[in-house]
């Protein structure tokens, strides 16, 4: 059961100050759109009064930042038998909607603004998941609750494992001043229902040819001098880090990111990783050992510890474009990741990229 809240006023002595019917819950759904935090959980609203497919407006539709969608349904002067439907109704559409589908909603509801940069935004430079609505929540929204609505949703929860619940507000008023309070049906609620990503692409789309690779320039261990000039990118000092760039395929397309200052560069793969004592690089129309370069850096990594695989491995690369640091490209909402090598889907990071570069 929900805690029922009550507020105070206690200047000198204590003034319970009442609870009051909201004049409009029409106010809350304004409330929310303007501060989504009302709601506690941090959410990107993708949109409000979104058209479902069959006629019906859900009153508000929010992503969070592990791509989870969230339908928020108002409960107005419905019956606990029509809201609950609603939203299950809502949800038996949302639960087909795809990645690029996720994404169009957004673009109608927010024309001119770019979904990528909207939620690197709003969740602190995450760039978006590879998976948008891997799963989904219900929450219906009411300033107040009856016994039956509260019957059907505890049931549908805590016996099914539907992930609806209810977010209850009370709206006090003291001398002019408005407040509000909220708190949950159901403390410990089932979260999050997966969305079984079989029926629809819920994953962004892959070209089979773009990776994503992080060349870290900390201290004098690599330098990215050294790759623009001679063709290559390394990664190493421990298997983690070099497992993945190991995984790069022959023809690969590259975008080359170095951590804190942006993207450097893009070319393709030109053949498998190996270890820098044994690597041989392209040089003026001549094979070369990566080591009878003039280097900056040393590509070793001495204090890797005993039993570690501590190489630096080098990966021969044809520049398609190249720049310096200081003209390397960052945007929010662009894709990072730790691997030094995994797949590339965001197509807002190689849109911004190649139009950046010039690129075809």
């Amino acid at each position: 059961m929900a805690v029922e809240l009550g507020l105070w006023r206690v200047d000198d002595i204590p003034r319970r100050i009442p609870t009051q019917a909201m004049p409009l819950e029409a106010k809350l759904e304004r409330l929310i759109l303007q501060d989504p935090e009302i709601l506690e959980a941090k959410l990107l609203l993708i949109g409000s009064q979104v058209p479902t497919g069959y006629g019906k407006f859900i009153d508000i539709l929010g992503v969070d930042s592990e791509g989870t969608l969230h339908i928020l349904e108002l409960k107005r002067d419905r019956t606990p038998r029509e809201v609950v439907a609603q939203a299950l109704d809502y949800a038996s559409w949302v639960e087909a909607l795809g990645n690029d589908e996720v994404r169009g909603i957004f673009e109608s509801s927010h024309p001119g603004k770019s979904f990528d940069e909207e939620f690197a935004i709003r969740f602190d430079g995450s760039p978006v998941p590879d998976e948008l609505n891997s799963s989904h929540v219900m929450t219906i929204v009411a300033s107040d609750l009856d016994s039956s609505t509260e019957r059907i949703v505890s049931y549908l929860n805590r016996t099914h494992g539907v992930p609806i619940n209810v977010m209850i507000f009370r709206y006090f008023v003291d001398e002019g001043h408005e407040y509000l309070a909220r708190t949950w049906l159901i403390d410990d609620a089932i979260q999050a229902l997966p969305t079984p990503a079989a029926k629809r692409g819920t994953r962004a789309s892959w070209n089979g040819q773009d990776w994503y690779v992080a060349f870290g320039v900390d201290g004098d261990s690599r330098s990215w001098e050294d790759a623009a000039t001679f063709g290559f990118v390394s990664a190493g000092g421990s298997d983690w880090y070099s497992r993945t760039l190991k995984g790069l395929p022959v023809g690969a397309r590259i975008f080359v990111h170095v951590p804190k200052r942006g993207y450097v560069g893009v070319g393709t793969v030109l053949a498998p990783a190996k270890p820098a004592d044994e690597a041989v690089l392209e040089v003026n129309g001549e094979p070369r050992r990566f080591r009878s370069l003039d280097l900056r850096a040393k590509y070793a990594h001495p204090d890797a510890g005993e039993g570690v695989d501590s190489a630096e491995y080098v990966v021969p690369v044809e520049w398609t474009k190249q720049v310096s640091l200081d003209n390397a490209l960052w945007r929010e909402g662009m894709f990072a990741n730790q691997n030094s090598a995994c797949k590339l889907r965001n197509q807002f990071t190689i849109d911004e990229v190649s139009r950046h570069f010039n690129l075809n």
